[in-house]
């Protein structure tokens, strides 16, 4: 086995007891870049001769950090100090901050090499699309908009890589790409360094191949309660099947990934009922699209007013209101989200996870549909912690996943529910 093909967590444990060095496991992960980047297309800077010399910079630490030694790959529009950072935007390209986001500050602390910068959707948001493939499919879209982040990990180029969901950004990926995404609670990781779109929905999220692997990060983070074990086995699981207020959009493979993760669930001994979700969650949907667009009018003020003709009409269209988002609506919005997020909070402990659709369907063709967040915006909104998890693959032979969603701040206990479901549910 390379070392690229190394999960992060089996590289960190190599790292740890002096079997492999970040040099060569940077060096490793660039080989692979090297030979499938031409394909794949998720890189949108990469200095092979600066990541090697940060990892040897981590070979010197006399501590190892969480992190240790592990490359990761940061989504472009997450400030990196070495690196520029362009947004996929024409206004910013070749732009330099000279300070890293505070993730990135994290993860650099916690001894990680920064390898590069993925591609992604215009300011994650809209207009202009990534360059990057489907590793399983060139001919399809990764999803948006951490699209580079979720192939890149897919393909073995990284270990890690962070995204950020808004609306669907970082679980929708995951399952386009047959991978693992932690979307933790709002504001539990510090997004300041990262791009605004909507500030009451950004987060920052991260990729890996293994449940293990999204822990590693999350302890990197601090997350609240790592330290207090979930106490409990497969067995003793009690899981809500849902698929919520778009059922109607699942396709067939959303339908039948749903339903076969709830069956192999079964049959290893956990208690799965169906959930249905409260009356006032039929609105859900539509107040993040609320939210999305009225917070979005003050996120791209900057660049209408200063670079109007590189705007790209999807963000002059956020900025003058084309959506006719009003302030009582929004206000309706926020209390809605605040209602539904007592009620699902409510569900647990007698719950310890929902599953439920992490995307509408396969990727579909080409890079301009990057997919329906649909089954995933509400979760943004209500700030509770998701993880994707691979599932099957649907009718094109394209990976198909679910989420595991729990109540906000049930970080751990989540993480701690993966690892227990993962085997079972990713048995393909």
């Amino acid at each position: 086995m390379e070392p690229w093909q190394l999960t992060a967590s089996a590289a960190s444990l190599r790292l740890r007891e002096g079997s492999l060095t970040a040099e060569a496991l940077t060096r490793s992960c660039l080989e692979r870049i090297a030979e499938r980047e031409p394909v794949v297309k998720a890189w949108s800077f990469l200095d092979p001769q600066l990541a090697i010399a940060s990892a040897r910079e981590v070979d010197k630490a006399s501590e190892m950090g969480v992190l240790h030694g592990l490359p990761i790959g940061v989504k472009d529009m997450i400030d990196t100090a070495d690196m520029p950072t362009t947004y996929n935007s024409p206004i910013y390209q070749g732009l330099r901050q000279g300070r890293d986001a505070a993730c990135v500050g994290v993860a650099r602390g916690e001894g990680a090499v920064i390898l590069g910068k993925t591609d992604t959707v215009e300011f994650a948001a809209a207009g202009r699309r990534a360059l990057t493939r489907n590793p399983h499919d060139p001919a399809r879209t990764p999803g948006g908009s951490s699209s580079g982040s979720a192939a890149a990990v897919a393909d073995g180029m990284v270990p890690l890589a962070f995204g950020t969901q808004t609306g669907g950004s970082t679980i929708r990926p995951a399952s386009f790409c047959g991978v693992y995404a932690m979307k933790p609670t709002h504001g539990v990781v510090n997004s300041e360094g990262a791009k605004r779109y909507a500030h009451s929905l950004d987060t920052i999220g991260w990729y890996g191949r293994e449940p293990a692997d999204l822990r590693l990060v999350a302890e990197a983070f601090r997350l609240f309660d790592l330290d207090r074990p979930l106490g409990k086995g497969l067995r003793e699981l009690r899981i809500g099947l849902c698929g919520g207020p778009n059922w109607h959009l699942a396709s067939a493979e959303t339908r039948q990934a749903l339903d076969l993760a709830g069956r192999r669930l079964e049959a290893a001994g956990a208690m799965v009922e169906v959930l249905a979700l409260p009356q006032p969650f039929e609105g859900i949907t539509e107040a993040q699209r609320v939210v999305l667009l009225g917070e979005g009018r003050g996120a791209f003020l900057q660049e209408y007013v200063a670079a109007h003709a590189k705007l790209h009409a999807d963000f002059r269209d956020r900025v003058e209101n084309a959506a006719d988002i009003s302030g009582p609506q929004l206000a309706g919005a926020y209390n809605l989200a605040a209602e539904c997020r007592k009620l699902f909070d409510a569900l647990f402990p007698r719950l310890d996870a929902v599953l439920t659709p992490a995307a509408v369907g396969e990727a579909p063709l080409g890079r301009q549909d990057t997919g329906n967040p649909v089954f995933n915006s509400m979760w943004t909104l209500l700030h509770v912690p998701c993880i994707g998890i691979p599932c099957m693959r649907g009718p094109h032979n394209m990976p198909v996943g679910v989420q595991i969603v729990g109540p906000r701040f049930g970080d751990a206990a989540l993480l701690d529910v993966a690892a227990l479901v993962a085997p079972v549910i990713d048995a393909g």
